[in-house]
């Protein structure tokens, strides 16, 4: 079997995935709250509609990961300071200080991975990444694939069922 581009990104998504599973293990961290505590940690105290449009996702959808982190410890609701209504997530004390030391590996790990790449190819490989990744946004917006009625039979799995 020939290893083609998509087998190569998968890989890839997976060992990203496998990562974020052990650094997590033993937190209340997902993805989508590693998200919220991301873009915290890089914009600062938001509303939670903010918070909504960059992570794009709905109001009901925020809320729900922010009642998560602020339960969990990691983040706090604050009066906003100019907008009586208004309420600022803001990252707890110990959320702030785990969140430098992710940018800080992420900046490692951006080092180390760049190392790998001949920095006369950089430059090409970067523009390869940015037009697939711009590609498959396209893609994923444009197209629904589907596997659960392939040949006419329902395929997909039922709740009792595990993959």
């Amino acid at each position: 079997m020939r290893i083609g581009l998509l087998d190569r990104i998968l890989e890839i998504s997976s060992l990203l995935q496998l990562d974020m599973k052990h650094a997590f293990t033993g937190t209340s961290l997902t993805e989508s709250r590693v998200h919220v505590l991301w873009v915290l940690h890089h914009s600062g105290p938001s509303t939670q509609q903010a918070l909504a449009e960059a992570l794009k996702v709905t109001p009901r959808t925020i809320s729900a990961l922010v009642d998560g982190l602020a339960a969990s410890g990691y983040v706090q609701r604050r009066t906003h300071p100019s907008d009586r209504r208004a309420v600022l997530v803001t990252l707890m004390e110990d959320a702030e200080r785990m969140m430098s030391k992710m940018a800080a590996d992420h900046a490692r790990l951006t080092t180390d991975l760049e190392s790998v790449i001949d920095e006369a190819d950089r430059p090409a490989f970067i523009r390869g990444v940015d037009a697939v990744a711009h590609r498959l946004r396209q893609l994923v917006h444009e197209e629904e694939v589907r596997y659960d009625t392939v040949g006419g039979s329902d395929l997909s799995l039922d709740e009792d069922s595990t993959a």
